[in-house]
């Protein structure tokens, strides 16, 4: 079944002005070609301050850009969730491998923010997991929650613990500290990996055992940045097994895939990473909790 579609809305700042409509969309959603946003403006289907617009029109701060996506067909993804606790406050879920957090990317009602809402519809996240990762996940149900909890991520209460597989390991236990930013990427604009003229990141990795087909370690992270384990792992030589963009050094793979023409992106799977503890303050209480999910047979 298609979905309901959806529009997607920018308001612009001082870097748009003298832009054309048509420019600002090639130049920033890459994941289409010019010719694409062309007829998608000429249809109608982009509007400037709710009105029609041409690919020609100059853009000034302050306006708004808005692009009426029609209904579309989205990938089929793993939508069962399992429920671990609950209260007022918070709420803890399993999430499967496969199922995005939140829209892009093709994604829209298959995902994990579009299933909770159906139940709850106030809920948010307190914290990410990329689409290939899975286990436990934090949400808050009310303002109170969303408040204190947002408040812990930022001052680096919350112990967050995952469980990773990697080829082989040359190394044991190991604090990694490699800054993490931007980096250019031919269809999304940017993503993140490792660059010394990134931020301050850090993660600390505990072997847990090494087998003949891989080793599975233990990574807390120290810092939140975006796909932090995926790039710290891949830049000190040893990626995860299986991850479709990072390379060994903490560089990126942009060779085009043969059968669908695509560049890699992060939200591609094949990897194993599971969010494994999830240690934080209850928002009321007060009280330290401390959870754990079961990990994957290969992580465990």
């Amino acid at each position: 079944m298609v979905n309901e579609g959806w529009i997607y809305t920018d308001r612009l700042g001082s870097v748009a002005s003298g832009l054309t409509v048509l420019d600002y969309y090639a130049q920033r959603y890459r994941h289409s070609t010019r010719e694409m946003w062309r007829d998608r403006i000429l249809a109608g289907k982009v509007r400037l301050d709710d009105q029609r617009t041409t690919p020609e029109t100059r853009l000034q701060r302050g306006q708004c850009l808005s692009y009426h996506r029609p209904p579309w067909r989205e990938p089929e993804v793993p939508l069962g969730v399992d429920y671990l606790y609950e209260d007022e406050d918070l709420l803890l879920v399993r999430k499967p491998s496969g199922l995005p957090v939140l829209p892009g990317a093709g994604f829209l009602q298959h995902t994990l923010l579009f299933q909770l809402r159906r139940r709850y519809p106030q809920v948010s996240p307190i914290h990410r997991l990329g689409r290939g990762t899975s286990g436990i996940m934090l949400w808050a149900k009310s303002s109170r929650g969303r408040s204190r909890l947002s408040q812990q991520l930022r001052n680096r209460q919350m112990v967050k613990v995952y469980r990773a597989w990697v080829g082989d390991w040359s190394h044991g236990n190991l604090s990694i500290h490699q800054p993490i930013g931007k980096l250019p990427h031919p269809t999304l604009g940017t993503v993140y990996g490792a660059t010394d003229a990134g931020v301050r990141s850090q993660s600390q990795v505990t072997v847990v055992s090494r087998r003949e087909d891989g080793v599975l370690l233990e990574v807390k992270i120290l810092t939140g940045r975006p796909h932090q384990i995926r790039i710290h792992l891949a830049a000190v030589g040893h990626p995860l097994l299986g991850d479709p963009l990072y390379t060994p050094g903490g560089g990126l793979n942009l060779r085009v895939h043969p059968e669908t023409q695509t560049y890699p992106v992060p939200g591609d799977c094949g990897y194993f990473l599971h969010s494994f503890r999830l240690g934080f303050y209850h928002p009321t209480s007060g009280d330290w909790q401390c959870w754990e999910c079961s990990p994957p047979d290969r992580l465990r």
